[in-house]
């Protein structure tokens, strides 16, 4: 039987996405979608096998968006068998932003 995850992203997590889309989007119309689409397939993919990358912070997982130079930063909740984005950063950022987010953990 495949079981799939499902997934949630929260409100910081959106908000660095929209921020990183309008971004791209200024740079190249269009652009910010294909950085959307990018995304929606990484968590896709990760809700088929959510344990496909390793623990990178306490229970923090970080998966790379295909060609884009960011990071989603997830935990697996397997009690509600859901995947938690709580950061999409662009790999330049202090990846210990996360720990600013740690109480997204202690809500879900």
């Amino acid at each position: 039987m495949n079981f799939e995850y499902s997934s949630i992203t929260t409100e910081a997590a959106q908000q660095d996405i929209e921020e990183s889309f309008k971004w791209y989007n200024n740079q190249k119309k269009g652009l910010g979608n294909q950085f959307i689409n990018r995304i929606r397939a990484k968590v896709a993919r990760l809700k088929q096998n959510p344990f496909i990358f390793q623990i990178r912070y306490s229970q923090i997982r970080t998966a790379i968006i295909d060609q884009f130079p960011f990071l989603i930063h997830y935990y697996i909740d397997e009690i509600q068998k859901q995947i938690v984005v709580i950061a999409v950063l662009h790999t330049s950022k202090n990846p210990e932003i996360w720990n600013e987010r740690q109480n997204t953990i202690d809500e879900h």
